[in-house]
């Protein structure tokens, strides 16, 4: 089981990360986590220069990696406990972002099932929105 970490020091403290030792979300992260007052999940990390593409704008694989983590993030509470894995995720990409910004994501839950969750959220940096999402995750327990 992956461990959630609060963070304690720093810009991010009082946000949680995870445990993720030698995977790709370590690689390409970190990445952060905290609910807002009203319950809303909200995402976060700051572009580095690992994060661009070579025109020096944020590379879309990597907001597409944000959106994924954000898409379960989202729907934390609707998963119950269950592993789950993204079978479908659609982007539209409307701005890029540059090193040292804020960039950060939210998104509803549209409807829950038995088994698969619907998705949608958008990623910002400030007041412009770089890209919007949804997506649908299916869980499932996981095999003895």
């Amino acid at each position: 089981m992956v461990e959630k970490i609060t963070v304690s020091e720093g810009e991010f403290a009082g946000w949680q990360t995870y445990d993720l030792h030698g995977t790709f979300d370590q690689v390409v992260g970190p990445f952060y986590f905290k609910p807002d007052a009203d319950g809303q999940m909200r995402c976060a990390f700051r572009a580095e220069p690992k994060h661009m593409n070579a025109g020096g704008r944020m590379h879309g694989g990597c907001l597409m990696t944000f959106a994924d983590i954000a898409l379960f993030q989202t729907a934390y509470q609707e998963m119950e406990g269950k592993s789950g894995v993204t079978v479908q995720l659609d982007s539209t990409f409307i701005d890029g972002a540059h090193v040292g910004e804020l960039v950060e994501a939210t998104g509803e839950v549209v409807r829950a099932g038995g088994s698969l969750i619907f998705v949608r959220g958008q990623i910002r940096t400030g007041d412009r929105t770089l890209m919007t999402f949804s997506g649908v995750i299916k869980k499932f327990t996981p095999r003895a």
